[in-house]
């Protein structure tokens, strides 16, 4: 197994690929209910690479083995407000008989590292580490603190990780007002045109259980209260609502850029045209335009012919910026009269504006690397742990840089079988995060 030294003299662009195939053989699946190894091995090699560095890294525990790295790297000017880095080290889940390689082999191949997290995202943690040992090996200091945060749980909301540094030890963060995190800076080629989408929205989170109550009973009579029908009713209509598009000024103005690549006129009625020629990029776009529901897990009985007390589902809920309130009276609409709703994880959306010496910066360090390229802003579909660190008025960016195959279906990856980043990409990320930590 190739891993990166605790000290070397190769420069970060020649480290990244194979620190980003050691991390993802530190297998830290987290299943969302603690049962998965825990982040403390990845945080504690992570520290030991920052002390290799110089600095002083300190590890937290949330609960045994839920453990985070946050560290801090000291600016040429100490007047200015510090800036967050921020990546996570947990995973989701894979099954290892669906991949073509073992999703925690890292397996270097056809130009690609391997492996669950290989996009989601220990490539980042791999491009922050690498380009960060380097410039400090060479005296290359940022114009600002810098903190350095990478952490657990991300994939179950951030509880364990995110949310519990923020509550517990906000005093790591302090002076900070701007950061950024995933998932953004990656390109996407329209009209033949390579974009670099910045994220300057998210939707906000309701994961929500749904619980139906009836009449227990024996399967062969007549059972009018049947809990499994009420609840079956209820997951069918909200699986098929026809959500209203609500067009946020970042998806407005990801659309019209994108109009623009393809040659045709924006307006938001063309919405669905200019998605039909997205590519690859068009599930996570098209989901940024509504509010969201997918059901995604059922339980009820234990015996085919006993009629259970209760069933209940489990549905992945998201809602735009500004639209919250709009988005659970739709939802509560649609409950049968005999269904309950409870948060499973329930958390804030987000958007900022695009604009400021934050987004010069990394507008100009992507553009010194792909000069033909346009640079806009993009809400993504997903949740990241921007939302925790917003708590502390922190100004949060999704800025990710890779430089993409066209033809590769990058929002697939994440979460999807077969993970993988191209090595040029993680290398293009190297050189676009060590331009943008002189502009910072």
């Amino acid at each position: 197994m190739t891993q990166i030294p605790a000290s070397s003299e190769a420069t970060a662009q020649d480290e990244v690929a194979a620190l980003c195939s050691e991390l993802i053989r530190i297998d830290t699946t987290n299943p969302g209910d603690h049962s998965g190894p825990g982040e403390r091995a990845a945080a504690e090699r992570v520290a030991t690479l920052l002390a290799d560095a110089g600095l002083q890294p300190t590890v937290l525990e949330s609960r045994p083995g839920r453990a985070s790295v946050v560290t801090r790297i000291s600016g040429t000017d100490p007047a200015r407000p510090a800036l967050l880095i921020h990546g996570h080290l947990d995973v989701v889940p894979a099954t290892a008989a669906d991949w073509r390689v073992h999703p925690f082999s890292g397996e270097i191949s056809d130009g690609c590292v391997w492996g669950r997290g290989a996009v989601d995202m220990k490539d980042m943690d791999a491009m922050i580490l690498t380009v960060l040992r380097q410039r400090l090996r060479e005296g290359r200091r940022p114009p600002r603190d810098v903190v350095l945060a990478f952490v657990a749980d991300e994939e179950a909301g951030g509880t364990w990780g995110a949310r519990w540094l923020v509550d517990n030890h906000p005093e790591l963060f302090e002076g900070v007002t701007e950061a950024i995190g995933e998932v953004g800076g990656f390109s996407a080629t329209i009209g033949g045109q390579r974009i670099y989408p910045i994220q300057t929205a998210e939707k906000g989170m309701a994961w929500m259980r749904l619980t139906a109550r009836g009449t227990a009973g024996h399967g062969s009579m007549l059972q009018p209260d049947n809990a499994v029908t009420e609840l079956a009713e209820t997951v069918a209509r909200i699986g098929r609502h026809e959500w209203p598009v609500r067009l946020t000024p970042s998806a407005r103005a990801f659309l019209a850029a994108a109009a623009a690549a393809l040659g045709v006129d924006f307006s938001p009625n063309a919405a669905d045209e200019i998605l039909a020629k997205l590519g690859p990029i068009t599930r996570m776009v098209g989901a940024t335009l509504t509010n969201t529901v997918n059901p995604t897990v059922l339980n009820a009985g234990y015996k085919v012919n006993v009629v259970p007390q209760a069933a209940t589902a489990e549905l992945d809920g998201r809602f735009l910026p500004g639209y919250e309130e709009e988005f659970f009276a739709e939802v509560d609409g649609l409950l049968g009269a005999g269904v309950r709703r409870e948060f499973i994880h329930h958390d804030v959306a987000l958007e900022t504006t695009f604009d400021g010496d934050l987004c010069a910066a990394m507008t100009g360090a992507l553009l010194a690397e792909d000069a033909g390229a346009r640079i806009v802003p993009y809400c993504l579909s997903a949740g990241t742990d921007a939302k925790s660190f917003s708590r502390l008025g922190i100004r949060c960016f999704g800025f990710t840089p890779l430089r993409l195959p066209a033809d590769l279906d990058f929002s697939g990856m994440f979460h999807g079988i077969d993970e993988r980043v191209p090595v040029e990409a993680l290398r293009f990320g190297v050189r676009v995060l060590d331009r943008f930590l002189d502009r910072c």
